[in-house]
C-alpha cells in the first residue's frame, strides 16, 4: 500500500533521512522509533506530503508524491505532534469547520461527527471550547479531526506526548480499534506504547533504519544483552562475585542489597545462551542458599537502547 524507496532528505549539510526503504500493507500497524534528530518526523511529513525529500520517492497505491501530493493526502488522515486546534472554538463547531474544508456534505458530516464523538471518547466535551480541555481531550480531538474524512491510511507523529498514564492507555485503545480497519503509521518515544500497540516496529537511528521487523519476532531474535536477579543466603558479594565472574558470558555483576543474612544480585550476561545452568552449578558447589533466580525477559527498550547505541 506504502512503498518508501530509496528516500532521501537534507538539510543543507545535514543528512536528515539516509537512503531509506519500507514497504507497508493494509492494515498494519507500523510503529516508527528512534531517539531525537533520527528522522521519523521528517519521514512523516514527506509521506503527507507537507514537504519534498531530496531525493528518493514515496507511493501510495498508484500514486507518488511528486506526481500526486492531492490524492495522497486525501487517502491520509495526519496528526502532527502538536495538534493544529484551533483553540477559541468550540470542540463540535471545530470538527463542523473541519468537515466542511474537507467537502463533506452537511448531512454526512453530522453522521460523521456522531461516529467520531463515540470512537474518540469526546461526546462529554463536544460544547467545551478547546482551550478548556486537558491534553489528552485535544490529542483525541485532533485524532477526531484526522478521521474526520475516514481516511484509509493514520498517520501520527508522537500522539501521546505530554499525557499522563491514563490517557495514554486511552489513547492507546482507541489507536487499536481504528487499526482494525485502518493501515496505521505512528511514531513515538514510548516505547512500551509501540510494543502494546503495533504489530511492527521500524526503528531508525541517523536518518537509517537499523531495524525492521514484526514486534514479537523483534524481541526474540535481537541480540541484546540480558540480565538475571539472584537472592542468596550465607553468601558473601566478593566471593560469589570472583565465582561468577568467572563464567563464560558474564559481563558484570552487581550488588543490589544485602541484608537479614540474605545477598541480592544481578547478574549481567552479553551472550545468546542461557547461562543459568553454569551460575546454578557455581552457587551450588558453595554453601550458599539459593532463595531466588530470575531472568529479566527481552523488552523492547533493551532492543532499542542496543541498536541505537551500536549504529
Amino acid at each position: 500500500m506504502i512503498s518508501i524507496q530509496d528516500l532521501t532528505k537534507y538539510y543543507g549539510s545535514n543528512c536528515a533521512v539516509d537512503h531509506i526503504n519500507m514497504e507497508i500493507s493494509k492494515g498494519e500497524i507500523v510503529g516508527l522509533l528512534g531517539p531525537n534528530g533520527a528522522g521519523k518526523t521528517t519521514t512523516l511529513r514527506i509521506l503527507t506530503c507537507y514537504m519534498k525529500p531530496t531525493s528518493g520517492d514515496i507511493t501510495v497505491k498508484d500514486y507518488n508524491i511528486h506526481e500526486n501530493p492531492i490524492e495522497i493526502k486525501n487517502m491520509i488522515g495526519y496528526l502532527p505532534e502538536s495538534a493544529p486546534l484551533y483553540h477559541q472554538m468550540m470542540t463540535y463547531d471545530y470538527l463542523q469547520l473541519v468537515g466542511d474544508i474537507r467537502n463533506i456534505p452537511p448531512d454526512e458530516r453530522e453522521k460523521r461527527i456522531e461516529e467520531l464523538a463515540d470512537l474518540c471518547g469526546i461526546r462529554e466535551i463536544m460544547h467545551k471550547n478547546i482551550n478548556e480541555l486537558s491534553k489528552g481531550y485535544k490529542q483525541r480531538v485532533g485524532l477526531a479531526h484526522a478521521m474526520m474524512s475516514d481516511p484509509e491510511i493514520l498517520v501520527l507523529d508522537e500522539p501521546t506526548s505530554g499525557l499522563d498514564p491514563n490517557q495514554i492507555i486511552e489513547v492507546r485503545e482507541i489507536i487499536k480499534e481504528i487499526g482494525k480497519t485502518k493501515t496505521i503509521l505512528f511514531s513515538t518515544h514510548i516505547l512500551s506504547e509501540a510494543e502494546a500497540t503495533c504489530n511492527r516496529i521500524v526503528i531508525i537511528n541517523q536518518g537509517k533504519i537499523v531495524a525492521d521487523k514484526p514486534t514479537e519476532i523483534l524481541l526474540q531474535t535481537a541480540n541484546v544483552d540480558y540480565s538475571l536477579s539472584m537472592t542468596l543466603m550465607n553468601a558473601d558479594f566478593p566471593s560469589i562475585s570472583s565465582k561468577i565472574r568467572g563464567i563464560e558470558g558474564v559481563s558484570d555483576i552487581k550488588e543490589v542489597k544485602n541484608e537479614n543474612n540474605s545477598l541480592s544480585l544481578q547478574i549481567f550476561c552479553n551472550t545468546h545462551k542461557d547461562i543459568r545452568e553454569d551460575i546454578y552449578k557455581t552457587i551450588k558447589s558453595t554453601d550458599s542458599i539459593l532463595l531466588e533466580f530470575t531472568r529479566e525477559s527481552a523488552s523492547l527498550e533493551n532492543v532499542f537502547r542496543k541498536l541505537t547505541k551500536e549504529n
